[in-house]
């Protein structure tokens, strides 16, 4: 599980976890943002093996495709088949009010890069040409849904866009997103689910309403506010995602 800006609170809640800050762990790449701890923490839960990723880094940082989903690679490595990803993001559509829940049916890649890129073709049954037709799996999707009605958390689902930010979007833009269908947009999570579409894996996708999308609001979005949202909603966050977590692990083999 990928722990997005300022949601890193469920790694903390579980029994008997080990910790291990990312700067322990070579080649791994720490983040400058503020929200993201950097740790992996492995624990068992729900009968099964979890890690977390505690925070993640972003392209923005001037870090390269392969550093930003090296993480996803050695969970992969680690024998994860499943990752849940989460992040805060800028809600579009109407009805995502700041602390809403979207569900991620799909996503539009606008960041200008793909994890993808440069990866050779091997005789190992991977294909770079990776179909993402369901890059979130639907199973997954209608397992949350089911889990936020019975935790009383309503969830919605949506379309989430990714721009390279770190700047945020301008109105304009922002109705250009709107005009292709995104609901919810980020500076995240886009290239770790390629990458892990890549290697197999099944993928589920939260976004946490923390801020609404510029133009849409008489302020505009700030850093601040989106850990502040997350802060409000953490009760509700690990709820939720613990409730998700149940019922994934009971559908895994």
């Amino acid at each position: 599980m990928v722990l997005g800006s300022g949601l890193g609170n469920l790694a903390k809640c579980l029994p008997d976890c080990t910790t291990i800050p990312y700067k322990s762990i070579p080649y791994f790449s720490t983040s400058s943002v503020p929200g993201h701890e950097g740790n992996l923490v492995l624990c068992e839960a729900f009968g099964r093996g979890i890690a977390f990723l505690q925070g993640r880094v972003h392209y923005y940082e001037g870090l390269s495709m392969d550093e930003v989903t090296f993480p996803v690679r050695v969970l992969n490595a680690l024998g994860a088949k499943s990752i849940i990803v989460t992040n805060a993001s800028g809600g579009i559509s109407h009805g995502l009010e700041l602390g809403s829940f979207m569900i991620i049916e799909d996503h539009i890649n606008l960041m200008g890069a793909n994890p993808l890129v440069g990866i050779p073709q091997t005789d190992d049954g991977r294909d770079r040409f990776v179909d993402m037709t369901c890059a979130y799996d639907p199973d997954y999707i209608d397992l949350a849904v089911k889990a936020g009605k019975e935790a009383s958390i309503p969830v919605k689902r949506g379309v989430l866009a990714a721009m390279s930010g770190p700047s945020y979007e301008t109105p304009a833009e922002i109705m250009m997103l709107k005009s292709m269908g995104a609901d919810a947009v980020s500076m995240s999570t886009v290239p770790e689910v390629i990458m892990a579409r890549y290697l197999g894996m099944k993928v589920l996708g939260i976004s946490l309403i923390s801020n609404r999308a510029a133009g849409l609001s008489k302020a505009g979005p700030r850093h601040g506010e989106v850990l502040e949202i997350a802060r409000e909603s953490r009760d509700y966050f690990d709820r939720l995602l613990s409730a998700m977590l149940a019922k994934i692990s009971q559908l895994l083999p």
